[in-house]
């Protein structure tokens, strides 16, 4: 294990155990209630379409030029148990089948946030999460009641605490997270929408990686880091052992502001991979001498043997209230570009504007209305590796005139029932895999479906 990080996790446990569950502290309210367990189930059913289109040439990885119409469905069981004061675990078994446009692939900002980088699966069932969680009050804390929700137990919450998670999570279940846009069952489904889309988050296959997660919590800001694992190969379910040599780290700052008067959130993440990632340019000269072994390894074909490959990067996440129901987001990513994407997306830089409206403007409180665009850019190493005939994770055209991918994407989520909701979404990606000659734009209207309970 690094130094540092060694160094970070003491220091992280030392506060905890020197400030933690204080006996001088506020007492929680008498009202407060709270529950052992908490059960959860969701499902997601969505249906996307693209019309035909006629393009120049094609790669191993490009749109399909033919109409397609995909459908992808998950389910997922939410469960938690209270063990004693401030400790819990939480399990998440979950079934996803269905597939992507292309195999997904074709599109950097791909169009359908619940189908990761997958061709086309029967359903499987898996586990998703399952990790223990230990909350530790700091001195003089007060407590709030905690709701119960999926992953969430009803109960006392100190405002001020440290909460480790130790286990299999998603990485978005904690980072990146903003209050109009950041869940693809319920709001806008663009991968590069509801995510900082330069930030190559550790994951499998399927989203998820095993690690611990550290939060510093307080009433007007938040410290966030993780240490997780990366995949052993590119964009695969096996994630690497070694972490000596492959790791991913996390950090994140939130803090709570007022414009005209407003409550509005800031988020600055900042994270580091190391891995068996090649450099692009490697990858390119290797393409050039006609030996693509490194160009296999970064499209996920075959399992590098060689460390030290590091992705740094950051991204800036702001949530602004405008209106009374009507809220603004923004997210700006960048990362180095120099050694390839690993595990979320191509996608090197990016910057994403939009709205969420809420149906009380409407008479219908439980519906909402969203409306973004995102443009999303790659470095010079990753463009010259694609014109080489490269291919990333999930693009590769044979051939590259650069232009940036541009995507808009609006939706209406109509609450039917207490239990469901339908969308309707539609989005529009000029420039799909960055390629000028393949510019579109392609038209994707959406439905998608969504029980909870």
């Amino acid at each position: 294990m690094p130094k540092a990080l060694l160094i970070l996790i003491v220091l992280f446990f030392t506060a905890s155990f020197t400030y933690a569950q204080d006996t001088n502290g506020i007492n929680p309210d008498s009202t407060i209630t709270s529950k052992n367990w908490t059960f959860h189930y969701q499902s997601t059913a969505i249906k996307q379409f693209h019309s035909a289109h006629h393009f120049k040439y094609a790669g191993a990885f490009s749109l399909d030029s033919n109409k397609e119409a995909n459908l992808s469905l998950t389910a997922t069981i939410f469960i938690g148990r209270r063990l004693w004061k401030n400790a819990a675990i939480f399990f998440a078994p979950e079934i996803t089948g269905g597939s992507g446009f292309s195999a997904t692939h074709g599109i950097a900002g791909f169009p359908n946030g619940e189908i990761y980088r997958v061709g086309s699966p029967a359903p499987v069932p898996f586990t998703s999460r399952v990790y223990f969680q230990q909350t530790f009050a700091l001195k003089g804390s007060g407590y709030s009641q905690q709701e119960d929700a999926a992953m969430r137990l009803r109960g006392a919450i100190p405002d001020s605490r440290i909460t480790v998670n130790i286990g299999k999570f998603c990485l978005a279940d904690f980072f990146d997270d903003n209050t109009y846009n950041h869940d693809a069952r319920s709001q806008f489904m663009n991968w590069s929408m509801m995510a900082n889309g330069a930030w190559d988050f550790a994951a499998d296959t399927r989203g998820y990686t095993s690690g611990l997660e550290i939060e510093l919590i307080k009433p007007k800001y938040a410290i966030k880091f993780a240490f997780t694992q990366m995949p052993k190969q590119a964009n695969a379910m096996k994630m690497d052992w070694d972490l000596l040599k492959t790791n991913a780290m996390a950090l994140e700052f939130s803090t709570k502001y007022k414009l005209f008067a407003e409550p509005g959130v800031i988020r600055i993440t900042g994270y580091r991979n190391s891995g068996r990632a090649p450099k692009y340019k490697d990858a390119t000269q290797g393409l050039l001498r006609g030996d693509s072994t490194l160009a296999s390894i970064i499209n996920g074909s075959t399992l590098g043997t060689k460390f030290g490959g590091i992705k740094y990067g950051y991204g800036i996440n702001i949530e602004q209230p405008v209106i009374k129901n009507i809220g603004a987001f923004a997210r700006y990513g960048w990362n180095d570009g120099k050694t390839a994407s690993w595990a979320f997306t191509d996608i090197d830089e990016t910057i994403q504007l939009g709205i969420n409206a809420c149906g009380k403007l409407w008479g219908r409180p439980d519906d909402a209305f969203g409306l973004a665009v995102s443009s999303n850019g790659i470095s010079k190493d990753f463009q010259a590796y694609l014109k080489a005939g490269g291919s990333g994770i999930i693009i590769g055209d044979g051939n590259l005139n650069y232009g940036r991918e541009q995507v808009f994407e609006t939706f209406y989520n109509a609450r039917l029932c207490t239990n469901l909701s339908l969308s309707a979404d539609y989005q529009l990606i000029l420039n799909p895999a960055y390629n000028i000659d393949r510019k579109g734009p392609i038209s994707i209207p959406g439905i998608r479906a969504h029980i909870e309970f």
